[in-house]
């Protein structure tokens, strides 16, 4: 690898066309003359939307909560695998660099929330925040929309589902702990790996392995229902953590482990294809093909009950592994069941009454 041209801090180290594109800038001088100065910058940047709506309908059998709501597009955690960048293409960026420095902000999350919440025919089922990026990426930090959105599932005493890789959720216990009593909320933290070489390349703006499993910790320790997805699963480069991610997991309170085999759609596939080529070179043959094995000979799978865990000898290996040993370091731990009985709408006040 050319450590010279290589973006550190970041997953994707180029743009992929945009599918829904006609025109792709391109460089037609190797100097750059010819580009805007702006084309070669990688700090983030942010752009505020208004939408019309944030929760969504899920509608994949995949998938065991049925809404969504994401209060930012593209993320800065720069996750080489995510499936999410293939969604910054219907903003009109790339899945590449793009996804994790140009972010859309969805300034008005909470008003939207609120509204769909206070509809009157409203049967309150539980909503995944998030279910695309990361509600916790660092732009939380300054805009708060997570915590917003939290404090008002809260005041509607209405489930949430929440899965992160970020500790930021750590200062949001307050709310967690009032959402928990009534069993209202999950927290789900993505533990990919527990080697720090292995992260910093393959997640490298997220928490480290270290700062998770005491995060974990902490949310457990607060009377918070946490769990583990251990996601994803890449053959030939992590699937031998799993035993020990699991037994770390559940040693600092993790009450149970889920796990999603790697499939790469869309731009993802170039996108790691490139990425692991330059970061474990003496590996990638390996690892590539070992995807494909387990996506029916293909490294990209959109297949309803397949996509998750894959199919053959190889994901069938690694469902064995991952079954046995969730049994011997989960047993006797029960995942909570979200409750649905208590939700209720607030008294009217001025903010309600313009949505009545």
């Amino acid at each position: 690898m050319n450590k010279d041209n290589y973006i550190k801090g970041r997953g994707a180290q180029f743009n992929p066309h945009n599918r829904f594109e006609q025109l792709e800038l391109c460089r037609e001088h190797e100097e750059g003359i010819d580009l805007d100065p702006e084309y070669d910058t990688y700090a983030t940047q942010v752009y505020v939307e208004h939408p019309k709506k944030i929760v969504n309908k899920v509608p994949s059998k995949d998938i065991s909560l049925d809404y969504s709501m994401n209060p930012y597009q593209g993320c800065e955690h720069g996750c080489i695998y995510c499936y999410a960048r293939n969604t910054h293409e219907y903003w009109g960026f790339s899945a590449g660099k793009d996804f994790e420095s140009k972010i859309i902000v969805k300034e008005n999350a909470v008003e939207l929330l609120r509204k769909f919440l206070s509809r009157k025919k409203h049967i309150p089922k539980p909503i995944m925040l998030s279910g695309n990026t990361d509600c916790y990426q660092p732009l939380e930090k300054k805009y708060k929309l997570t915590r917003g959105l939290l404090q008002c599932l809260d005041e509607f005493r209405h489930p949430v589902g929440i899965i992160t890789k970020n500790a930021l959720v750590r200062r949001d216990i307050d709310v967690l702990q009032s959402l928990a009593k009534d069993d209202l909320v999950k927290v789900n933290i993505s533990l990919t790996t527990l080697s720090n070489e292995l992260h910093n390349k393959l997640e490298p703006r997220t928490a480290s392995p270290t700062l998770r499993l005491k995060t974990i910790k902490e949310l457990s320790n607060a009377g918070i229902p946490v769990g583990i997805m251990c996601a994803p699963v890449i053959p030939g480069l992590n699937d031998n953590e799993i035993p020990k991610i699991l037994e770390a997991a559940a040693a600092n309170g993790a009450e149970s482990a889920g796990y999603t085999m790697l499939r790469l759609n869309g731009a993802v596939a170039g996108l790691f294809s490139d990425w692991i080529k330059k970061n474990y070179p003496n590996k990638a043959d390996k690892v590539l093909n070992a995807t494909a094995a387990a996506h029916g000979g293909k490294v990209s799978d959109s297949r309803t009950g397949k996509r998750m865990r894959g199919e053959g000898q190889l994901a069938e290996m690694i469902r064995h592994l991952f079954y046995t040993q969730s049994q011997k370091y989960f047993a006797g731990k029960n995942s909570r069941v979200l409750n649905t009985s208590v939700f209720k709408v607030p008294s009217k006040n001025g903010q309600l009454s313009l949505f009545d």
